[in-house]
């Protein structure tokens, strides 16, 4: 097996396999696990713990400070996701297999390419490979995505002769966003993409060769922020941005409009690294750090308390309900459900303008409502 850290990951292949040279870049940077990898990685133990005690396989039970009772709630679905899979499998082929946190060489294609399948199933003429993300910041597609496809690869070369494997079944369980997303496809497919996009990509994205494509994959990617490719990008995309609206077509505001989100993201992004610089002594010309606002708070509640009764003062407390958020911590989401669903409401939200591409239903605007009051008269 190769070394522990492989320069293409299956993880960030939707990168390298769009911007080549990025792998090698994102060398020179060093490695930072952020509280969120590192939840997931709790999440990542206690759920393989789970599902194989479902299994009746020996396993310690770990222990992290991210563990609390919505973690518990998540892993134990994604255990019995995976279960019921693997039940049903054994029912089309009473000798289908499992395998937990299987590694999977995929450097027939990728160069020194590995990875980890938190479950795969093989019965006969099908694999299935499912991937638990504990993320909720991104919905994840299991549609062609390039990390599942690289994991069927590492499957099919360890597994694919001796089930005469046919099929490729590709799942994605994210329990925080109730997302199950499910892509099948034949080896041909499969192979046909590996051998014509995957292997001449991977190559170039070795040696560090191609040219720099900024997009939407350059999110995560280590070296985003002083990127310079993705820099001449949203400062060519803001130019457009600042003109005034006249100026612009209806077509031209949409296609700027959707791009906003992406340029904000990155103004954050060089905002937040200028500062950490800043913090560490380095001196940017035209800026300084100073402290920023704050607010006033007792130093000791107790003295404060006593110091307001002894003078008189009684009507110093307010008593109200920690928050909804706080309660359903305190309670656990099933509990809270039980007891409190039927006294919570949601307002409606203010109205904001989003992609098409977002799931929740468009609202009807005043200028909708008058369209559809003429065609109705």
């Amino acid at each position: 097996m190769p070394n522990e850290h492989a320069i293409l990951s299956a993880s960030s292949s939707h990168r390298w396999l769009e911007c080549t040279p990025s792998a090698r870049l994102e060398l020179e940077f060093s490695d930072y696990e952020s509280v969120a990898a590192k939840e997931g990685t709790a999440a990542h133990a206690l759920a393989e713990h789970k599902l194989k005690r479902k299994l009746k396989m020996r396993s310690e039970r770990p222990v992290s400070e991210f563990n609390d009772e919505d973690m518990e709630l998540y892993t134990d679905d994604y255990a019995d996701y995976v279960f019921e899979q693997y039940k049903k499998a054994k029912r089309y082929d009473e000798i289908a297999q499992i395998f937990i946190e299987q590694k999977l060489d995929f450097s027939c294609y990728v160069p020194d390419g590995f990875g980890t399948g938190d479950a795969v199933i093989i019965s006969k003429g099908k694999i299935q490979i499912i991937d638990l993300k504990y993320g909720q910041g991104v919905l994840v597609n299991a549609e062609k995505n390039s990390q599942m496809m690289l994991y069927a690869l590492g499957a099919l070369k360890k597994f694919g002769k001796e089930y005469d494997i046919k099929k490729v079944k590709m799942v994605i369980f994210q329990p925080r966003r109730e997302n199950v997303s499910v892509w099948e496809t034949t080896v041909t497919q499969l192979k046909k993409w590996a051998e014509k996009k995957l292997r001449p990509r991977a190559e170039m994205a070795y040696k560090g060769t191609g040219n720099y494509q900024p997009g939407s994959h350059c999110q995560f990617c280590k070296a985003a922020t002083k990127c310079r490719a993705r820099a001449e990008e949203k400062l060519k995309l803001a130019q457009e941005e600042f003109k005034m609206p006249p100026l612009l077509s209806d077509a031209e505001i949409e296609s700027v409009l959707a791009k906003i989100p992406d340029i904000k993201k990155w103004v954050e992004e060089i905002w937040n690294y200028a500062t950490e610089q800043a913090l560490k002594g380095k001196q940017w010309n035209g800026f300084k750090v100073v402290e920023g606002k704050s607010n006033r708070k007792y130093k000791d509640e107790k003295m404060v308390a006593e110091a307001c009764t002894k003078a008189g003062y009684n009507d110093i407390y307010v008593k109200k309900l920690i928050t909804i958020t706080e309660m359903e911590k305190l309670m656990g989401k099933k509990v809270f459900s039980e007891l409190l669903g039927s006294l919570v409401e949601k307002p409606v939200g203010k109205p904001t303008l989003v992609e098409e591409s977002d799931k929740r239903p468009a609202i009807v605007t005043v200028q909708n409502e008058f369209s559809e009051y003429k065609e109705e008269n």
